[in-house]
């Protein structure tokens, strides 16, 4: 056997390996069902006030079909707090027109933000100032809700005994670059951060959606809420880690039958997006930033020239080592497309864009370049039009 085919071969088992183990740690145990609500339905003076708290900077083209989506909530005891982030767009407008219809609804015009501040955390600290809720729910603007989204979530918490429950919610892909780079992404989050670990109290792994969090304010109020993470712009985590580790138990589940975001409309909102959070959100996990670039290179460059290479050697005289070199790098390819096929079906996009992850995973690794790049060389991300360092 020659040294190629040895080669090969080896590259051949190793991808397989890799291929499934990436897909595989990407499940959710703990699925939210709006038709179990049917099945508990206690008295309506037991249930606590749910105060909802949205961030809101410069979200026109979200805000109105976010709140009308919470105004027509099924769970009867709760308010609505909308920290207006010194908007520069229509944002304020809408949410005037908004106020006026209905009392559960408030809206707080954001201060200035102070130094040392991010303005994510900012805002909730000041639509907390608001809430009298006995439970706290921040969501973010771009995610809207299903009718029953407070009283699935409400009651898993109580099953799961949960002080802290986030929900992965599902993902709205519009354009090509979304449904291309996209379900890479969030594929490589729930690698770096399985759910079965998050929610085992034994394991140290942590993590919340800022999309959607749900928390008791007594434990909110214990381990200091947003302000002990003030300068965070991936304020998520950092609060899931101190949940955590303060001993309350965190539930991270699948949210996607209750909510949809839509988080990014174009490729420069991607980059901006992403280059903000990945490298700060995996500064405790390095090694995970190092292992996705170097397989996003992997798929993108070595994959191709392989199987390229095999089938040109092949058509070139190279014989039976050519002919299994090709076989090979087809077996590999087609494991991977069929594992992308997959994940088209759950994203509910077209199976073509399965065709398309090495394109995604090129970008995908120039964002967490990019990222690394711009915190240590101390230029700092940009976000909704503020500076962090």
């Amino acid at each position: 056997m020659s040294v190629i085919i040895i080669l090969s071969t080896l590259a051949l088992g190793v991808g397989l390996f890799i291929t499934w183990l990436v897909h595989a740690r990407s499940g959710l145990q703990i699925v939210v069902d709006p038709l179990s609500d049917l099945h508990w339905l206690p008295e309506t003076d037991l249930l606590p006030l749910i105060s909802v708290i949205i961030p809101a900077r410069n979200e026109a083209r979200n805000i109105r079909r976010c709140m009308q989506a919470l105004l027509n909530q099924t769970y009867p005891n709760y308010e609505i707090i909308v920290v207006d982030d010194r908007s520069t767009d229509a944002t304020s407008q809408i949410l005037a027109e908004l106020t006026g219809g209905d009392s559960r609804l408030k809206v707080i015009h954001g201060s200035e933000l102070p130094p040392g501040w991010a303005g994510k955390p900012h805002a909730l600290v000041q639509g907390l100032a608001a809430a009298r809720g006995e439970w706290l729910c921040f969501m973010d603007a771009d995610t809207f809700a299903m009718p029953a989204l407070l009283w699935s979530t409400y009651r898993l918490a109580l099953q799961y005994q949960a002080d802290m429950f986030s929900i992965l919610t599902d993902q709205e892909l519009g354009s090509f670059w979304e449904r291309t780079i996209l379900p890479l992404v969030f594929m490589g989050l729930s690698f770096g951060f399985p759910a079965g670990r998050v929610n085992d109290p034994t394991k140290p792994d942590a993590i919340s959606n800022g999309q959607f969090i749900m928390i008791k304010r007594s434990v909110y109020e214990h381990i200091g809420g947003h302000t002990s993470v003030k300068d965070r712009v991936d304020e998520d985590k950092a609060i899931a880690i101190i949940v955590k580790r303060a001993g309350f138990h965190l539930v991270l589940a699948d949210g996607r039958k209750v909510a949809s975001t839509r988080m990014y409309t174009s490729l420069p909102e991607m980059w901006e997006g992403w280059t903000k959070n990945i490298y700060l959100g995996l500064l405790d996990k390095l090694w995970l930033l190092l292992f996705g670039a170097i397989l996003g290179l992997m798929v993108s460059f070595v994959l191709p020239i392989w199987l390229l290479g095999g089938l040109v050697y092949l058509a070139t005289g190279g014989g039976m080592t050519a002919a299994a070199v090709a076989v090979e790098a087809i077996v590999l390819w087609g494991y991977l497309i069929w594992k992308r096929l997959q994940a088209c079906r759950a994203f509910g996009i077209s199976a073509s864009y399965a065709f398309t992850f090495p394109l995604g995973a090129l970008i995908f690794t120039a964002m967490m370049v990019a990222s690394a790049y711009n915190v240590i060389s101390g230029r700092g991300v940009i976000w909704k039009g503020r500076r962090y360092h």
